[in-house]
């Protein structure tokens, strides 16, 4: 089994979904998760896992993600993004002062209400769905956050932004939003995620790309390690002795434990691994038992028969 992460750069034309049959058609292997949609026309970051890395699909999907969109003032459309139908269209009749002024208004919490046209399910049923059959349901607004908005240029009606954002948050009713709020309409024109979590676009790998690295049997070079995704944290080896507890997920004693540098603080989370250098899970530092608690296991049995060539 392949397992490990691909940082795929989705292009346009494919749902995030297409992209996992692809790659399941690619590799022959079914065990492939995606980390977060993104709409068949936008394109971009979209990290992918592989087998074990499955495991962190969700915590992945979790990390706040950066996108540059072309906001387009004076049009409206049901999807919220260019390719829906027209509902209204009038002037973008605003200075560059005030579409910018407007704009940076985002910046921090606000409350927003998920579109229509959305992977999102209300009493069971696709919210996109739901719209496709023209019906509207009331949708409960959201708290997100806008870490950051930079401008990288303005040729009204289109303002062609960077946003930092954190997870569950829809650029295009943001653009949508934005247009409300100036009184001109607006929608997204075009969507590029750049980066999700520690997955920046400039290391990303075309579907292509990944298809010929199985060809050439070089596919391993492309993999992320699982436990790359939690590099920050402190990380120490269960020797020999500890092994068996580690695997069945029992408390470690942590001055039995050897860390490659210093040992975590009291609560604080750890990478450990085994006398083999094969990641086992976070745990965290209880200090009051003085003992590390498992709070992810990611180590599979079956990972120590492959190893062994069994």
């Amino acid at each position: 089994m392949i397992n490990g992460i691909l940082n795929i750069r989705k292009e346009k034309g494919y749902t995030s979904h297409d992209v996992v049959a692809r790659l399941r058609g690619i590799t022959h292997q079914k065990k492939i998760g995606h980390t977060g949609t993104l709409d068949p026309d936008a394109e971009g970051v979209l990290p992918v896992c592989l087998g074990r890395a499955t495991k962190v699909c969700d915590l992945l999907t979790e990390r706040d993600k950066t996108y540059e969109a072309v906001l387009l003032l004076g049009v409206e459309t049901d999807t919220q993004d260019i390719t829906g139908t027209v509902l209204r269209t009038g002037s973008a009749d605003v200075s560059e002062e005030e579409a910018l002024d407007c704009i940076a208004g985002f910046v921090g919490d606000y409350d927003q209400i998920p579109p229509m046209y959305s992977a999102l399910k209300v009493g069971g049923k696709k919210l996109c769905d739901l719209a496709r059959e023209g019906k509207t349901v009331e949708r409960k607004s959201r708290r997100v956050t806008i870490h950051n908005i930079r401008i990288l240029s303005v040729e009204l009606p289109r303002v062609r932004m960077e946003v930092s954002c954190s997870k569950g948050t829809y650029i295009r009713t943001l653009c949508h939003d934005i247009g409300q709020k100036l009184g001109t309409g607006g929608c997204m024109e075009s969507l590029v995620r750049t980066r999700s979590g520690m997955f920046c676009i400039r290391d990303s790998v075309t579907l292509r790309e990944v298809e010929a690295a199985v060809k050439a049997g070089t596919l391993g070079e492309m993999l992320i390690p699982l436990d790359r995704v939690f590099s920050g944290l402190k990380a120490g080896m269960a020797g020999e002795a500890l092994a068996h507890c580690a695997y069945n997920g029992n408390p470690l004693p942590a001055d039995r434990v050897e860390f490659w540098e210093e040992p975590p603080g009291p609560g604080e989370e750890c990478r450990i691994y085994d006398g083999r250098g094969r990641f086992v899970g976070i745990y965290r530092h209880d200090a009051g038992e003085g003992k590390l608690r498992l709070k992810k296991m990611f180590f599979d049995p079956a990972q120590g028969q492959e190893d062994a060539g069994i």
